[in-house]
């Protein structure tokens, strides 16, 4: 069974707009446009990072505190997006972010692209850090100041 290029027979929970509580608003710039007129892939993980950290920041989250204070930081392991949708040049776009899965070491981050003020899922995908020791690229455990910023934002059925 062949399916259209961008459609799929069922949105997952992370392509729905009421889902996420969170996002950020970004304007696509020139600069993110390839020659067919829509953002270039490599840009879409440029957009969740920027994403993440902004969700972050308005959880009152400090990295650079959380490197000096325990020598602690975080390695992306996984990343994945799906694109579903062209995003073109000069469009408005909210990245939507919410925590999918605490483990002991690792958060899984769910992201979302949607055009503004839309249901519209354009992109999704799915973003893995994993806690390490500054210098040993070892697993540790998620720090308690990063649990407590996260846990209460995973969806009450994840917690």
């Amino acid at each position: 069974m062949s399916r259209q290029l961008g459609m799929s027979k069922q949105l997952s929970t992370n392509q729905q707009r009421d889902h996420y509580s969170w996002t950020h608003l970004l304007r696509v710039r020139y600069s993110e446009i390839d020659y067919q007129g829509i953002v270039f892939n490599a840009h879409y993980l440029t957009y969740f990072d920027v994403a993440l950290t902004e969700f972050m920041r308005a959880q009152d989250f400090d990295f650079v505190e959380l490197v000096k204070r325990e020598q602690l930081d975080f390695h992306l392991v996984k990343s994945t997006v799906e694109y579903l949708q062209p995003i073109r040049a000069d469009q408005l776009i909210e990245i939507a972010v919410r925590p999918g899965r605490l483990g002991q070491s690792s958060v899984t981050w769910n992201i979302a692209i949607f055009a503004e003020g839309t249901g519209d899922c354009l992109a999704c995908g799915e973003i893995i850090w994993v806690c390490s020791k500054v210098g040993e690229h070892k697993s540790h455990p998620l720090p308690a100041s990063f649990r407590a910023k996260v846990q209460p934002l995973l969806a009450p059925a994840l917690q």
